[in-house]
């Protein structure tokens, strides 16, 4: 059994931020039954063809064991078909324009006033008040105004998150906050409305640079992959132009480095080295002293020298490497799920428990589930077929 076996969760959703939110939930065993629209559905569908036979690479990612319906919610009957789903869900997750899905009639007062069990989550990019309430609120234009990408790159030039982290972020918060929910309606039995938004999350996941600039008044430089107060920290090349990244974290650890590593013993009690502020404050003649010494080692050897020494490290690795990283192969992280364009590769989920494998069951054809929902509702087929023909539901 599956931690969320038994909850139903409807989701009305677009893009990422919130099916990113609602598949972690259906990993976890969660009834998930995505509200598309008629007329194309979820359009990350279609932001590439990228996977094959025209899925796009976002659809596919994020939109796994749910079930699709496709609703005119434009039409009364539309909405009072998902009013119905709604009045028989554990969570209604939602990420429209502010205000919108108050308009259709499902506002979290609203349907906490008729279902007070039901957990309602609105999401947002800034939120249901505040001047910046209605701004367009993507992925990057998060990112920048959230400062992320002021402290990303290189002194020259910002840069934003290759992921999109801001996406990432809010649905994440969605999910946890949906399981909080979840546990505290355990114990008192009412539901709740949460909001979660893309510039809260992304202002939380600034961290120490919202705090350092706080306090010191001084923003951290963007330093490409080094850390703006650790140091040695960023990626050195080897003999045969693959970097390694190290990063160390103490002083026990550069003289690890220092002595074991680069045969380099006296900078470890160098008074310009032996201590991470002085290391900061030298940076630059640091870093060129690792790297005249590891550009003379073969990769291999440098990671375990590295390892043998106890100091932290990785490979620059790019995303072919990741697909056949040899950690997922002998993990057995990878599985195929079921497609409208055939079984694709997909990597579990990180939430491993002992006892139960999460879901991976099929991506969903827009509105491949809405006769069999419509029958749960106790819809005949001579009614699905009028609400077909008057293009309330496809």
């Amino acid at each position: 059994m599956l931690p969320l076996d038994g909850i139903t969760v409807v989701a009305l959703e677009q893009a990422v931020a919130a099916p990113f939110a609602s598949r972690q939930l259906a990993d976890l065993g969660a009834r998930v039954i995505k509200v598309e629209r008629v007329d194309g559905g979820d359009f990350a569908r279609a932001y590439d063809s990228g996977v094959r036979g025209g899925l796009g690479t976002h659809f596919a990612w994020l939109n796994r064991s749910k079930e699709s319906i496709a609703l005119d919610l434009k039409q009364d009957e539309g909405r009072a078909i998902l009013a119905e789903l709604v009045a028989g869900a554990d969570v209604f997750l939602q990420n429209l324009a502010p205000g919108a899905a108050a308009r259709l009639g499902f506002g979290a007062d609203s349907l906490r006033t008729r279902h007070p069990r039901l957990i309602v989550i609105d999401m947002s990019g800034y939120g249901s008040r505040g001047p910046y309430r209605d701004k367009r609120a993507y992925d990057m234009l998060v990112q920048a105004e959230a400062g992320l990408i002021s402290v990303t790159g290189t002194p020259e030039t910002p840069v934003k998150a290759g992921s999109p982290l801001a996406d990432i972020a809010a649905g994440m918060y969605a999910f946890s906050g949906a399981l909080a929910a979840l546990v505290r309606r355990g114990t008192t039995g009412e539901g709740a409305a949460i909001e979660v938004t893309m510039f809260d999350a992304v202002s939380e996941w600034m961290g120490q640079a919202l705090y350092s600039t706080l306090y010191t008044g001084r923003p951290p430089r963007r330093s490409t992959l080094g850390h703006p107060v650790i140091a040695p920290y960023d990626a050195y090349p080897t003999a045969h132009g693959e970097d390694v990244v190290i990063g160390v974290q103490n002083d026990r650890q550069w003289v690890a480095l220092a002595t074991r590593v680069l045969n380099l013993g006296a900078l470890a009690s160098d008074p310009g080295y032996a201590t991470n502020q002085a290391r900061v404050r030298n940076r630059d003649e640091l870093d060129a002293l690792i790297a005249g010494v590891t550009a003379a080692m073969p990769r291999p050897e440098l990671v375990r020298r590295l390892d043998e020494a106890g100091v932290p490290n990785a490979s620059l690795n790019d995303v072919h490497a990741l697909v056949a990283h040899p950690q997922l192969a002998d993990r057995d992280r990878w599985r195929d799920v079921g497609s409208p364009v055939g079984d694709l590769r997909a990597i579990l989920p990180p939430i491993t428990f002992a006892d139960a494998e999460a879901r991976m069951d099929p991506i969903p054809e827009l509105g491949q589930h809405t006769d069999t929902l419509l029958a749960e509702l106790g819809r005949t087929s001579e009614a699905v077929a009028r609400l077909r023909a008057s293009g309330t539901v496809a």
